[in-house]
C-alpha cells in the first residue's frame, strides 16, 4: 500500500470521477485508475460502486477513507514539525460549527486563517451536533464546537462558553435586550421551535417545566433561518441565540429579549477526536475559535459567559 494511492482514494471520492481526480492531480486517468484497482485488490473488496454518473464509495470504502484521511493528516503534521513554529503552515484542516455559530464566526475564522496560514485549505462544514460527532469519529472532520453533546471518550474537549438565549420577536413585539422577560409569560404565547430531537428545543422545554408552563408550539423548524423568516413575517416568536441575529437586531428586522427565571442557556465546548492527535492547524483553528468567542463576548455580540480553562 503506497501513499499515492490513499492520496488518488481521497480525490476520487471527493470528485465522485476519475477523471475529475485526474484533472486536478494531473495525472493521466489509467494511472489512477490502475491505483484504484491495485488499492482494492490488495484490501480485497471494492471501494467504489461505478454507475452511470460517476463513482460512490462503498460502505467499507467509506472505512478506509477514514483512515486513509487520518494518515494523510499526520504525514502531513511530521511535515509540519520540520517547519518553525511561526512559519505559515500548509495542508488542510476541516472545521465543524453549529448553523448558528458559523453565522457569526466563518468570517474571523476565514480572515484569521488567510493572514496566518494563506496558503492552508480551509474547510468550513455547518451541521448540528449529532452530524459533527458523527463526521469527527469517521476523521471527515478535525475540530469542532459543539452544543453540550453527552461526552465520550472518542473526543477530548475543553469548554468554551454558556451561550444565553433571547426570546425573537418581529418588530411590533416591543422587546428590548435591556428588559427581561419572565418565562412564565410565554404561557399562551404562539411560539416556533425546532423539532423535540434538536438540543436546543430540549433546553426550551425543560425552562418550560421549571417555570410551571407548557409552550404552544404552533410552527416546528429545524432551520434557524427559516425561524428567522417566519418571526420576520409576524408567524410568532422564537427562543435563539442573540448572536447570528445581531445584524437583524441592530436593522430594526427584528427584536429580541433576554429570558429570566429560568434563564435558558446553552454550553458550547471545543473539541477534537481524542484517537488521533490535533494537527497544527486544527491546534491553531481551536485558538482562533477562542479568540474570536472572547471578541464577540467582549462586544457583547455573542451574549454569554467564557468558560474557564480545559477540563
Amino acid at each position: 500500500m503506497e501513499l499515492s494511492q490513499l492520496r488518488t482514494l481521497i480525490h476520487v471520492a471527493e470528485l465522485g470521477s476519475l477523471s475529475k481526480a485526474a484533472d486536478r492531480l494531473h495525472i493521466a486517468q489509467p494511472a489512477l485508475s490502475r491505483q484504484v484497482r491495485m488499492l482494492e485488490e490488495e484490501l480485497g473488496f471494492a471501494l467504489f460502486l461505478r454507475h452511470g454518473r460517476g463513482m460512490v464509495l462503498s460502505e467499507q470504502g467509506k472505512e478506509v477513507l477514514a483512515h486513509a484521511m487520518r494518515v494523510m493528516a499526520e504525514i502531513d503534521e511530521i511535515r509540519a514539525t520540520a517547519t518553525p513554529a511561526d512559519a505559515p503552515l500548509t495542508g488542510e484542516v476541516a472545521i465543524g460549527l453549529p448553523p448558528t455559530v458559523a453565522d457569526i464566526i466563518s468570517l474571523p475564522l476565514a480572515a484569521a486563517f488567510g493572514k496566518a496560514h494563506p496558503k492552508a485549505k480551509l474547510r468550513l462544514v455547518s451541521a448540528y451536533t449529532g452530524n459533527l460527532l458523527d463526521w469527527m469519529h469517521r476523521g471527515e472532520v478535525d475540530v469542532a464546537v459543539l452544543y453540550d453533546p453527552r461526552m465520550a471518550r472518542s473526543l477530548r474537549s475543553r469548554p468554551l462558553l454558556l451561550e444565553n438565549l433571547f426570546l425573537i420577536g418581529p418588530p411590533d413585539a416591543g422587546f428590548s435586550t435591556v428588559r427581561a422577560v419572565s418565562f412564565a409569560s410565554l404561557a399562551g404565547k404562539r411560539l416556533l421551535l425546532p423539532s423535540i430531537k434538536h438540543g436546543l428545543r430540549i433546553i426550551v422545554e425543560r425552562c418550560a417545566t421549571d417555570a410551571g408552563i407548557t409552550l404552544d408550539v404552533g410552527i416546528e423548524a429545524d432551520s434557524y433561518s427559516a425561524l428567522k423568516d417566519l418571526v420576520r413575517n409576524g408567524h410568532g416568536w422564537t427562543i435563539l441565540p442573540l448572536a447570528p441575529i445581531h445584524a437583524d437586531v441592530t436593522a430594526g428586522l427584528l427584536t429580541a429579549a433576554p429570558l429570566i427565571d429560568p434563564v435558558p442557556v446553552r454550553r458550547l465546548i471545543l473539541a477534537y477526536p481524542a484517537d488521533r492527535p490535533a494537527s497544527r492547524l486544527a491546534r491553531f483553528a481551536g485558538q482562533a475559535i477562542e479568540d474570536i468567542a472572547k471578541d464577540l463576548v467582549g462586544r457583547a455580540v455573542w451574549v454569554g459567559q467564557l468558560l474557564g480553562p480545559s477540563t
